[in-house]
């Protein structure tokens, strides 16, 4: 897949002064930061934010990014999960110096295990994990020491080499690290740094049947791979002791420093991996790339660009709080902007009305023209048809309109955009008192393009010409989250948003009928539109409405 590098972001923040004055001291000689997922599930708009972190600060200073998988619990993982992560920091503009897993390193990491058990930093505990949660204290309180805490550094050795040869179930053993039970941060007390999980692993197959914990490989990820600066979430600060004495006790030749910032948060917007499973899993979306879920490849298939999520990312910078919520709409303002210049605009029609201009020659088809983009003249003209019989939207016609109502009614008369005027002169109803289609007249002196000066009409609307019309499904999309609380008692996924999708079936121009997927549209007064990558079939498109054309989000508050 080719990608095209993204310029760095040139803004300043706290992070990149460290950075900065690391490189300036001799501290550090060059800057490598990595993209470390686990592949347990689809990215979402969260991690871009560190993709874009991680890789423009390091592209800023010169530097290198890893791209890393955290594969350290056979039990959740998959290379779905790693094909896909693959393909979307490709797809957001981002190439990585070196391709790592966790599980290249098992080997040192287990030799590094070893060092700490004969150092006496470390012991095989028979605990199981619910009676390692009831002794590991409070806040308030100090944890209790396990009773197998002081066994010799032989008979853990021995221990640890007979959990690694499969002698032992899963759970009946566990590695912990010997720090300090009564320290006031509960990450270093005694954590686990080992278990047992004879599982099939993705990548080393049954090679192992122990595995090491996230907090203990991590940093000695970091380490092996020269990693620098260590950028993560701020919900591993606490972690950072523990990440330090790993680095430490391990007696790593590399010494990388973890550095923390704010998460991303969006309203309407749920970022738990977990809870975006559950959604694919009781099959409340479509999959872990439907065009409501906050995924890169939802997003993606939404019709969201690249270039969009980099801008939004930048825009929101980086903070030191998880406090701070951003609304989604302004994300949507960044694909609007990045759109309105790229999407040829066209007509389509999403609640279909037939009309037929009565006094236009039966049988003539005539040729139409009309601009791809009024912004961007570059982007030229197309042609299309026009005919006797026209779909309109429903809701460009109304018999009884209120006043100020401009659109389509009896005795009135509007403007076809690119086309010519009409005035409704019969309604047909059918049998319930249904309008299903009107009778028109046009004047062909008011040709669009001609510089018809004779009178003016108030109102403009789109058409389809009817006999060369595509159909087509059109997707419009709400939240997929209610920000409101779920009623008392319920639990996720009980604010999901009943009205998140709704499928209308219309027409669009007949030059449309060889859109391929992820081709992007701008449909007049309706939004921008992106074709489907999994359902639409050629000549029966399907459209997936990306934003609309206007938002009351201003970008500047």
């Amino acid at each position: 897949m080719e990608t095209t590098k993204p310029a760095p972001a040139s803004s300043t923040n706290y992070i990149k002064s460290i950075i900065a004055e690391d490189l300036k001291s001799g501290r550090e000689q060059e800057v490598v930061t990595r993209f470390p997922p686990e592949p347990n599930g689809y990215l979402h708009i969260g991690h871009a934010k560190s993709i874009c972190l991680n890789f423009e600060t390091a592209d800023e200073f010169g530097g290198r990014t890893h791209l890393r998988f955290d594969d350290t619990n056979p039990l959740k993982e998959d290379t779905e999960y790693v094909e896909s992560i693959k393909e979307d920091v490709k797809w957001l503009g981002f190439d990585w110096e070196k391709l790592f897993f966790a599980s290249d390193f098992f080997d040192e990491m287990y030799e590094r295990a070893v060092l700490l058990i004969k150092k006496g930093k470390a012991y095989v505990d028979d605990l199981s994990a619910e009676q390692i949660r009831e002794t590991r204290g409070t806040l308030t309180q100090p944890g209790q020491n396990s009773p197998h805490r002081d066994r010799s550094a032989s008979e853990n050795l021995d221990l640890f080499t007979r959990m690694k040869a499969g002698e032992f179930k899963d759970g009946e053993k566990v590695l912990r690290a010997k720090i300090d039970m009564a320290s006031p941060n509960m990450n270093m007390r005694d954590p686990v740094l080992y278990r047992i999980a004879h599982a099939h692993h993705h990548n080393t197959g049954d090679k192992w049947c122990i595995y090491p914990m996230y907090d203990f490989a991590h940093p000695l990820e970091d380490a092996i791979e020269g990693v620098t600066h260590s950028i993560c979430t701020l919900e591993f600060a606490d972690h950072r002791p523990l990440y330090d004495w790993t680095i430490q006790e391990c007696e790593m030749e590399n010494v990388p420093h973890q550095y923390e910032f704010g998460r991303l948060n969006i309203t309407n917007t749920v970022m738990s991996k977990r809870k975006l499973k559950l959604l694919v899993d009781e099959k409340v979306v479509d999959g872990w790339d439907d065009p409501r879920m906050p995924t890169i490849s939802g997003l993606r298939r939404k019709g969201y660009t690249p270039e969009a999520i980099r801008e939004f990312c930048r825009e929101i910078g980086v903070v030191k709080s998880n406090n701070s919520v951003v609304d989604e709409k302004l994300l949507e303002h960044f694909v609007r902007e990045d759109l309105k210049l790229k999407a040829p605009r066209t007509m389509a029609v999403l609640n279909p009305l037939k009309v037929v201009i009565t006094n236009y020659p039966e049988g003539q088809v005539e040729t139409l023209e009309a601009e791809n983009n009024s912004e961007n003249e570059a982007m030229g003209v197309r042609h299309i048809p026009f005919s006797r019989e026209i779909y309109i939207e429903q809701d460009d016609f109304m018999e009884e309109p209120p006043k100020g109502y401009h659109r389509l009614f009896p005795g009135n008369e509007v403007r076809l955009k690119h086309a010519y005027f009409i005035k409704c002169e019969d309604v047909v109803k059918d049998e319930a008192g249904n309008v299903v289609e009107l009778r028109c007249t046009y004047d062909p002196e008011t040709k669009s393009g001609t510089g018809f000066t004779g009178r003016k009409v108030k109102g403009t609307i789109h058409w389809v010409e009817a006999t060369r019309a595509v159909p087509a499904e059109f997707r419009l999309y709400e939240p997929l989250i209610l920000d409101e609380e779920a009623e008392e008692g319920d639990t996720f996924p009980g604010n999901i948003n009943p009205n998140s999708l709704e499928v209308l079936q219309g027409f669009v121009e007949d030059n449309m009928k060889d859109a391929k997927p992820q081709d992007k549209f701008q449909f007049f007064r309706h939004g921008y539109f992106n074709v489907d990558s999994k359902d639409s079939q050629p000549g029966k498109p399907v459209f997936n409405r990306s934003v609309s054309l206007k938002s009351s989000f201003d970008v500047k508050k």
